[in-house]
């Protein structure tokens, strides 16, 4: 019964949105917006996430208004392979296939990467989750809807040092990834401010052994481990660390919210603890809609990790391509240039909060709260800690 509520409300909220946006018409225009994540790689699984909520926020609303007239949304997609080499040729391919404004990416690096490819081809992106400081700094053409490193690592410090008690820390971060070395930073930084001790560790691409990273970190006394690494070295972490005994809470940001790093820690003595952008159960509508459509088809489920489980990130695109659609409203314009323009006037209210750019010189939307999570390893389900600010 609950499932066949969820399905009438996933179809209200869809019949709401054709008559928001607009009847479908037979000669309708189209507008193509591009979907820049990794469907592959160490990031892959988080990348196919943030897709899902995407492509459900265009199941939802699949129109937009432009002036008047009903345009038609085409999503195309490239796969960066969660590579900062490739990411450019991704970025490239959506150019190609006429994306007017590009969503993504999962994955600061690719991010990155792919920036001056945007740039030079007129087109603006939004991030979604993708929380490195350089993402956005020194252009006008790249905008994020998430908060970014320095605030989480300053959120995850404060609460690791002020509200858990612990004064000695070790991170662990993938050499030469930007968003691990980057949010370690951070948390070093404001950890180390507050007047407590860190030991940090790299790890070399495509480690999958991390018995001696843990072991070092046991023997410096660490009581925190900051582990802000992808999906996949998440699972190998936690199994490692669990079976060590490692007593240290593992501690993490917005990649290890992730069913897969739960399913990795169910039944394991192990404490994890992470930061991210959104709680299930903060929007029932987005949650009762999204659980359904996920269940109606078993390649969504598959690519959310095998349940119906609502990741952070997949609430966050779902935000995304509303935003991307609030812009072209405004700009009432299908050129690239003209919703560029019209991004730093989108004033949006999300299911993951308050979205609008005028506040801040660079395009990040202001985000002053981040939600704490707890791992339970008994039902192998995130328990809500708290919200938690800076201060």
């Amino acid at each position: 019964m609950k499932k066949i509520v969820a399905l009438v409300l996933a179809a209200l909220m869809l019949t709401a949105c054709f008559v928001g946006c607009g009847e479908t018409k037979t000669d309708e225009k189209v507008i193509k917006i591009g979907v820049y994540e990794p469907a592959s790689g160490s990031n892959g699984a988080g990348g196919k996430q943030e897709t899902l909520g995407i492509k459900y926020a265009h199941s939802v609303c699949p129109t937009v208004d432009i002036n008047g007239e009903t345009y038609k949304v085409e999503l195309v997609y490239a796969d960066n392979q969660s590579s900062n080499d490739k990411a450019p040729t991704a970025a490239a391919d959506l150019i190609s296939a006429g994306a007017k404004v590009v969503l993504g990416s999962y994955g600061s690096g690719v991010s990155i990467a792919a920036s001056d490819t945007f740039k030079n081809a007129g087109v603006p992106a939004i991030g979604v989750t993708c929380t490195n400081p350089q993402v956005t700094e020194g252009n006008d053409h790249y905008f994020r809807i998430c908060f970014l490193d320095p605030f989480q690592g300053t959120v995850l410090a404060n609460y690791a040092y002020n509200e858990l008690g612990y004064r000695n820390a070790y991170t662990l971060a993938e050499n030469g990834n930007d968003y691990d070395e980057g949010l370690a930073h951070y948390f070093t930084e404001a950890f180390e401010a507050l007047g407590g001790k860190v030991e940090n560790a790299n790890f070399p691409e495509n480690t999958s052994d991390f018995n001696s990273y843990i072991t070092n970190a046991i023997n410096a006394g660490a009581e925190v481990i900051f582990a802000p690494t992808s999906t996949n070295y998440a699972q190998l972490i936690v199994e490692q660390a669990a079976a060590k005994g490692a007593k240290a809470t593992l501690m993490a940001g917005d990649t290890w919210d992730s069913n897969q790093v739960l399913a990795a820690a169910a039944g394991k003595n192990v404490d994890i603890q992470v930061t991210t952008f959104y709680q299930e159960g903060g929007n029932a509508e987005f949650d009762e809609g999204f659980k359904a459509w996920l269940e109606a088809d078993a390649q969504n489920l598959t690519d959310n990790g095998g349940d119906a489980k609502i990741a952070a990130v997949s609430a966050m695109g779902y935000d995304a391509y509303f935003t991307a659609l609030e812009a072209i409203k405004l700009a009432g314009s299908t050129k690239s240039e003209d919703i560029k323009a019209a991004i730093w006037n989108v004033d949006y209210t999300g299911v993951t909060g308050q979205i609008n750019f005028a506040g801040d010189a660079n395009g990040d939307a202001v985000r002053t709260t981040a939600y704490i999570k707890k791992a339970n390893t008994d039902t192998a389900l995130w328990d809500f800690v708290k919200e938690q600010g800076v201060n």
